[in-house]
């Protein structure tokens, strides 16, 4: 169903996801769909959590590899930012952030998510700056500011803003700010074991 419905979004949208809709592509009755998630809003915020979940598995894959703390914050950049303006992950993301200021567990929901961004990425750049990949920095206001630039790109991205539906433009400012924010050690090589660390 979740899958389902994330297509569904993607295809058409999210104001034309209704539970009739998306029962008659599973072939079933929008009955059976509420009567596992009880509401659109937690149907979609199921849908999100499902997504978010893959997105986890790929950040601890990327976190793993034998490859530099430049390349995998590059890779980290490419996989927090939408494919193009029908992402229906981030299609979902700024429903959820509308929908937050009033309903207490759907901020909790954001929150949680978010935290599994901040933490990757505050990891990602403290073995960089350990290894002498990035130049000493405060990891936490970096990692903080870093995401918050990201997220307002892609919802460039999302509503067509940002080169219409061409989302390297966003990838490359992404590239520009991180650059700015996390800059390279001064020593410019990193440790030895760095060194012999080709990217993938």
């Amino acid at each position: 169903m979740l899958e389902e419905a994330m297509a569904a979004i993607a295809e058409d949208g999210l104001a034309s996801l209704t539970m009739s809709a998306l029962a008659e592509r599973l072939g079933t009755s929008g009955g059976h769909i509420l009567y596992y998630f009880g509401s659109k809003d937690l149907l979609l915020l199921a849908a999100l959590r499902w997504s978010e979940a893959l997105l986890a598995g790929e950040r601890r894959a990327l976190l793993a590899r034998r490859i530099t703390a430049e390349r995998k914050l590059d890779l980290f950049l490419r996989l927090y930012l939408p494919r193009g303006p029908r992402d229906p992950r981030w299609t979902l993301w700024i429903e959820l952030w509308a929908r937050t200021a009033g309903n207490a567990s759907l901020r909790a929901a954001q929150d949680e998510l978010d935290e599994g961004w901040r933490r990757d990425l505050e990891s990602l750049l403290t073995a960089g700056v350990a290894r002498k990949r990035f130049a000493p920095l405060d990891v936490p206001a970096r990692a903080s500011e870093l995401l918050a630039l990201l997220d307002g790109l892609s919802t460039r991205v999302v509503i067509g803003q940002e080169s219409g539906r061409d989302p390297r433009p966003a990838l490359e400012a992404a590239r520009a700010a991180a650059r700015a924010l996390v800059p390279p050690h001064p020593d410019g090589a990193g440790d030895t074991k760095s060194r012999h660390v080709q990217g993938g």
